[in-house]
């Protein structure tokens, strides 16, 4: 059974929290599903609005789906939350992610 038939089936028996979410993006952007990854990362982060590696990987999700202007809010929201924790390095990897965004106007 794949990975996300693996969490898709956890999910199903309710065994759902932002880690979950995460995972199962996570396991959806490799397959380059998409749409699906943002699907279960957008809830990752209305579940845990701190999760600051949660909002770098939306919007990685974000950029690759073509949703351009909400990968940019998601990494500035992002930042924000990675800064107010202290996760410097993921604040750096989202600026860089957000200043490549900004250079395609």
């Amino acid at each position: 059974m794949k990975l996300t038939e693996n969490l898709e089936a956890m999910l199903a028996r309710g065994e759902d929290n932002a880690t979950m979410r995460f995972a199962l993006g996570s396991a959806y952007l490799q397959a380059k599903a998409y749409d699906k990854a943002v699907e279960h990362l957008s809830v990752a982060v209305d579940l845990d609005p701190d999760y600051s590696a949660a909002w770098k990987l939306l919007g990685k999700a974000q950029t690759e789906a073509g949703l351009r202007v909400d990968a940019i809010e998601t990494y500035r929201r992002g930042i924000e939350v990675a800064t107010r924790r202290g996760d410097r390095q993921a604040v750096r990897e989202m600026q860089v992610f957000l200043k490549r965004l900004d250079k395609t106007d």
